[in-house]
């Protein structure tokens, strides 16, 4: 079913050791409205939509996993080179006593990933708005940590991921719109 190019979908670059960025990219590796909550989401909702757009939650769902390979990327890139007084400083000092520099799905606060961050209510119109929603957290999510570094090649990448998120809002806009029309239809039997 995969094919798996052992390259990220988008090249990721960072111009300098920082792991106070890291701790807050690590908001889209196991946050709320980071990319594997998004990915899980599209993936288990997928059983229960309209065949119409089960290709599209697939798609997406797919390249969510594409992104958050691309935010381990980056974390791991920030962090290799500090030493563990510069990532208790820069508050990863619970996240090395528990886990070193291996990196484990919280978020910035370091709260763990938890199933409730994700929805399925099986209502395919509540389920995409959920998706439209959860996508626009993200593009927010990453313009704020574009906001946050000057690292321009850092930069790029989230440039790259804050658009990708804006694709697939629109894309889940347009399968609301074809399952309203396909409600609104007369059907005969």
């Amino acid at each position: 079913m995969w094919i798996y190019e052992k390259k990220l979908q988008y090249p990721v670059r960072v111009s300098k050791c920082d792991p106070r960025m890291a701790k807050y990219l690590i908001e889209q590796y196991g946050g709320a409205d980071g990319e594997l909550a998004a990915a899980l989401r599209y993936l288990n909702q997928r059983y229960s939509i309209p065949d119409k757009v089960i290709g599209l939650l697939t798609d997406i769902g797919t390249e969510e996993f594409a992104h958050l390979e691309m935010i381990a990327t980056m974390v791991y890139k920030l962090t290799k080179d500090a030493t563990v007084e510069q990532l208790k400083e820069a508050g990863l000092g619970d996240h090395y006593a528990d886990h070193d520099r291996a990196l484990f799905y919280h978020n910035a606060a370091g709260v763990p990933w938890t199933a409730t961050y994700i929805q399925a209510k099986g209502d395919p119109i509540a389920d995409l708005y959920e998706d439209i929603a959860a996508e626009e957290k993200a593009r927010a999510t990453y313009q704020w940590l574009i906001d946050m570094t000057d690292d321009v090649d850092l930069q790029d990448g989230l440039k790259f991921l804050r658009e990708r998120e804006v694709v697939h809002s629109m894309r889940f806009r347009e399968a609301v719109e074809i399952l309203k029309a396909e409600r609104e239809t007369k059907k005969i039997f």
